[in-house]
């Protein structure tokens, strides 16, 4: 059975990975939260940002927006490098092996959730959400006092 959302099924236990849409010159912005195995509270450093940083860039098929590491999992905007978009289920296992070799042992739970953004508004909206994340954990008290947070490529919404 083929499942558009989650809320179609809420037992449903691995996301979907629906194909990215291309809408003409309408922008590409997918949001994604990536876990690590088991939930381990293994990314909040500053080594583990590193790492992931490196991977990001060197996984040239996809951009990487704005994100923020939290302790066990990870959250980002990503668009394609270019069009047509290479498949994002292929960009997140290259990376994820990246960092997996780079850590040096089992890192990542096997699958992500992923959304395409349909409007600028769900971009803005779902960063704040995202950028609240730490002082909703009790991590910090303020959202920019997050240090494992940021941009590494601006990704313009274009209507």
């Amino acid at each position: 059975m083929d499942y558009k959302s989650t809320s179609d099924n809420p037992r449903r236990s691995r996301p979907v990975h629906l194909p990215v849409l291309d809408n003409g010159t309408r922008s590409i912005i997918v949001f994604l939260t990536v876990c690590t195995k088991d939930r381990a509270p293994l990314l909040a450093n500053a080594a583990m940002q590193g790492i992931l940083l490196k991977s990001w860039s060197a996984a040239t098929h996809w951009r990487v927006g704005r994100y923020a590491i939290m302790p066990d999992h990870v959250h980002l905007f990503c668009a394609p490098a270019r069009l047509p978009a290479e498949p994002l289920i292929g960009w997140v296992r290259y990376w994820k092996r990246l960092c997996t070799q780079e850590y040096g042992s089992a890192l990542w739970q096997r699958h992500f959730w992923d959304t395409q953004l349909r409007r600028h508004e769900n971009y803005a909206a779902k960063w704040e959400y995202v950028r609240q994340n730490p002082v909703r954990a009790g991590l910090v008290r303020h959202a920019n006092d997050w240090p494992y947070q940021g941009e590494l490529n601006t990704l313009a919404w274009h209507r």
